[in-house]
């Protein structure tokens, strides 16, 4: 290699690429919580699953139910994903129409709560059991029959994955699940923001 005569005789830099950009899918995966405000129409929870679709997002869970607001509902999203594939998800979710407001809030303090009713195989041998099970556990018994028991359990997720991994042990011959509601602590609020 000669050297660059306006040089002084040096030989030139090596040239140094900027550094790697994070590309959607290529982090580490984990769990986002993101809530969703948006107009209370006909159409807006297909568009809003079949844009995660289109994102490959599996969504784990969905909870939508109304707000003080009557034309608005609020949807709670939790699903896993690397960071920049789920901020670009939900600024895409943020451009859909009727979509007023999203918010990921996997990383601020939050209330989170999940319903579950589970049917547990019970038997006059081990309904005693059960019953010190669902009241150990906080739970509820909303219904009694021959040979199971409803139990209604709330908590976070990793609450009622708990339970129902005890009640396993019984049996289960039933089990749903809301999937999380999820409100951020403090004073703000993603629907006062919203009349701003």
């Amino acid at each position: 290699m000669t050297a660059d005569p306006s040089s002084n005789g040096r030989l030139p830099e090596p040239v140094v690429p900027p550094p790697a950009r994070a590309l959607p899918g290529g982090g580490d995966h984990r769990r986002h919580v993101l809530v969703a405000l948006v107009l209370d129409k006909p159409g807006v929870l297909n568009r809003v699953s079949s844009l995660m679709r289109a994102r490959n997002f599996n969504i784990d869970s969905l909870a939508v139910s109304k707000t003080d607001r009557p034309d608005t509902s609020r949807m709670t999203i939790t699903l896993h994903g690397d960071d920049v594939a789920v901020e670009q998800a939900a600024k895409q979710l943020y451009r859909l129409i009727d979509v007023l407001k999203v918010q990921d809030v996997t990383s601020e303090p939050t209330v989170e709560h999940e319903l579950a009713f589970v049917k547990i195989r019970a038997t006059e041998a081990n309904r005693a059991e059960v019953l010190r099970l669902v009241e150990l556990s906080r739970g509820r018994v909303v219904d009694l029959a021959d040979g199971s028991v409803i139990v209604e359990v709330t908590g976070t997720e990793a609450e009622i994955d708990g339970f129902v991994a005890l009640a396993r042990t019984y049996g289960i011959k039933e089990l749903v699940r809301t999937g999380a509601v999820v409100m951020a602590r403090g004073a703000g609020s993603i629907e006062e923001a919203l009349k701003r």
